[in-house]
């Protein structure tokens, strides 16, 4: 299977009123804590030529204050969750770099989920772009607006299938603040939840 080419590839080189975080800082390249946050955010589109808007996506989020992409997955084919009147998404993870606080990067991607005229009309439905902060750093994070480890993520292969093809290129020790690998949670899926499709480009 084939990633996005370049220049669509992206594989590169505080405190909140009301946010529990725990876990151990991340450290920077030097082995330094930097202050910079290894973040994995799950993309997801299928209204209006959804393969446009994850790859746009991808780009976009490399403009996103004191961020930047330091890598994106392959892209997935897969079919809704929960209402089925509604076409197949496309599905992909990318990995950021940065300083922003949770809440500061999660209220950026809904800034960017609204420019791709991001409606919630129903749960689980049709969506231009969908943007879930999966995981920040080691961080358990618990917030009214904020779950992390995402709460879905260690059953949706397609957020794992993916996330496991960024992290073999950039972290292959990566595993969930709670301990999991990317491995035991696939194998732990039934196998009718794998049946997701590359998207070849």
């Amino acid at each position: 299977m084939t990633g996005l080419s370049a220049p669509d590839a992206f594989v590169t080189g505080a405190s909140v009123t009301g946010l529990s975080v725990s876990g151990a800082p991340v450290t920077g390249a030097a082995g330094e804590n930097s202050g910079i946050v290894r973040a994995y955010v799950g993309l997801g589109s299928n209204l209006e030529d959804p393969l446009e808007h994850v790859r746009t996506a991808c780009r976009e989020l490399d403009g996103i204050r004191n961020t930047r992409v330091a890598g994106c997955s392959h892209l997935y084919r897969t079919p809704p969750v929960g209402p089925q009147d509604q076409d197949d998404f496309v599905n992909g993870v990318a990995a950021l770099d940065t300083s922003l606080a949770p809440l500061e990067l999660l209220d950026a991607l809904q800034v960017l989920e609204a420019a791709h005229r991001r409606v919630r009309l129903r749960h689980w439905g049709p969506r231009t772009l969908d943007l879930d902060l999966l995981l920040y750093g080691g961080r358990i994070i618990t917030h009214p607006r904020l779950t992390v480890p995402h709460p879905e993520m260690r059953r949706r292969a397609f957020v794992l299938v993916p996330l496991r093809d960024l992290a073999q290129q950039l972290d292959p020790d990566l595993r969930l603040p709670t301990g999991e690998s990317l491995e035991q949670l696939l194998s732990s899926l039934p196998p009718g939840d794998l049946k997701i499709s590359p998207v070849f480009l």
